[in-house]
Parts: structure tokens; C-alpha cells; sequence
């Protein structure tokens, strides 16, 4: 299937590892220019050679999201290298959780920083980029715990949260300039932080998922490849009557649609 891609400029942020970087080589792949943003400069420099290699046109920008400047730079960035913007992909985050009573106010507001406020600032950046275009995409990555929270999972499950409503509002708000807004909501995928835990443990991070898919329907943690597949998907010309909408891409874990 032709995903109408090509020519087209994606900002994907947290494109180092993971689904972000699992996103960016699809898209790349599918004919698109990529943004990749990340912290570190030698993981971007990493990527963006894999991408290159693979005839993939990329630009890696190192930032932090949580930072209003840094995210005013990457769109900056973005058209200054590519002259537009079509496709926003709210990936940065971590998972920060604990007892309610024991979280500090600095562990919120960072959380928020990043997951919220990031999202807002690239948002509000690419807008005006995605008007001149006639349209854009935009995706933001949540989870289902956004949906269905557990004891102790704040404040990331606060700010997922949030990220369903900004989903849901900036859909009817954006819908006239053919801007769609859509949400991934992921349960239990592969990812580094998994294989610190492991390392932290002594023992193969295969054994680590073992345990982990216990507590899934389909008997397996999910693969970052997976996701990307999804949001390139919401990314593309197949995807033109889609907007307001949260997919849970979870193996069947949550109890809510």
C-alpha cells in the first residue's frame, strides 16, 4: 500500500531508541524526511547514520522537550532544513511512578514539563507549519493507564491523561484546517528501560518479559516495531478520516476501549 508519504517532514521526539527510533526508520523508509530529537548528541548521530545508510533523509536535533526554547528550535530546525512540517509525533517520555504521598512536587513538574508542556510547545509550533501545508498529522503517544490508572502509577498516568483530553479537544478544534490529532495508548512494550531493570537484576532481559507477559491476553510484550506500525498508519494518506481517536495497543491488557 502507498502511505503518501513521500515528501513529506516528520518531528519525532525520543527517536533514539525504541519506538521513536522504530518510527523514524519506517517513516524514513516510507519517504519521508525525519526530525529526530533526543538529549544526547552521540545516540542522534547513531540513528541518523542507520536512517542515511538506508537512502532515508534525517536531521538529528539534540534537546530536551521539557525546555520551551529547545522545542521553539526543533520546529525551527525542522523548516529550516526541510522547508515544512507535516507530521508531529509526541513520543518523548518516561514512566514515572510511585506512592502518591511520597511523590515531590519536582518529580510532577518534571513529568509535566516533559510530557505535557512538550507536547503543547511542539504543538503550538507546528500548527502554523501544517496550515500552509493544508494539513498535518498529529499523534501523541500515551498509555492505557491514561484510561485505567492503578494504585501508585503517578504521575504518568496524570499526565497521559491529560494527553487523552489535549487529543480529543485539539481534534474538533483543528479539524477545519485538515489537521488530525490521534492517540497511540501502548501497554507493555520492549524498551531500554526494561533492559536496565534486567541488568539491574542479573539476569537475561528475556526473562524479564517472560514475567511481564503474564499479565497480557496475547502472552507477549509488544514490539517496538509494532507501535511504529501504528503510528505510521495515523501518519498516512490511509489514515484521512481518522482524528479524535485512541488506539490501545496493549496485547488486549486493558479492561476499556
Amino acid at each position: 500500500m502507498e502511505l503518501g508519504l513521500k515528501g513529506k517532514v516528520a518531528i519525532i521526539t525520543g527517536s533514539t531508541q525504541g519506538i521513536g527510533k522504530a518510527t523514524a526508520v519506517l517513516m524514513a523508509r516510507e519517504g519521508a524526511s525525519v526530525v529526530i530529537c533526543a538529549r544526547r548528541q552521540e545516540p542522534l548521530d547513531a540513528v541518523s547514520a542507520e536512517i542515511r545508510a538506508g537512502g532515508g533523509k534525517v536531521l538529528g536535533v539534540a534537546a530536551d522537550v521539557s525546555k520551551k526554547a529547545d522545542c521553539e528550535r526543533i520546529v525551527a530546525e525542522a523548516v529550516k532544513a526541510f522547508g515544512r512540517v507535516d507530521i508531529l509525533v509526541n513520543n518523548a517520555g518516561t514512566s514515572n511512578r510511585g506512592k502518591f504521598e511520597q511523590v515531590p512536587d519536582e518529580t510532577w513538574q518534571a513529568d509535566l514539563d516533559l510530557k505535557v508542556f512538550g507536547a503543547i510547545r511542539l504543538i503550538r509550533g507546528v500548527i502554523p507549519e501544517m496550515r500552509k501545508q493544508g494539513g498535518g498529522r498529529i499523534i501523541n503517544l500515551t498509555n492505557i493507564g491514561a484510561k485505567q490508572p492503578k494504585a501508585e502509577s503517578m504521575p504518568t498516568a496524570v499526565s497521559r491523561a491529560a494527553g487523552l483530553a489535549m487529543t480529543k479537544a485539539l481534534s474538533k478544534e483543528f479539524a477545519a484546517d485538515k489537521i488530525l490529532v490521534n492517540t497511540v495508548c501502548i501497554g507493555l512494550i520492549k524498551a531500554g528501560q526494561h533492559e536496565t531493570t534486567a541488568a539491574k537484576r542479573g539476569v537475561p532481559v528475556e526473562q524479564v518479559y517472560e514475567g511481564m507477559a503474564k499479565e497480557i491476553p496475547l502472552g507477549r510484550v509488544g514490539e517496538a516495531e509494532e507501535v511504529a506500525n501504528v503510528i505510521t498508519f495515523l501518519a498516512s494518506n490511509a489514515a484521512s478520516y481518522v482524528t479524535g481517536t485512541s488506539i490501545n495497543l496493549d496485547g488486549g491488557t486493558s479492561g476499556v476501549l
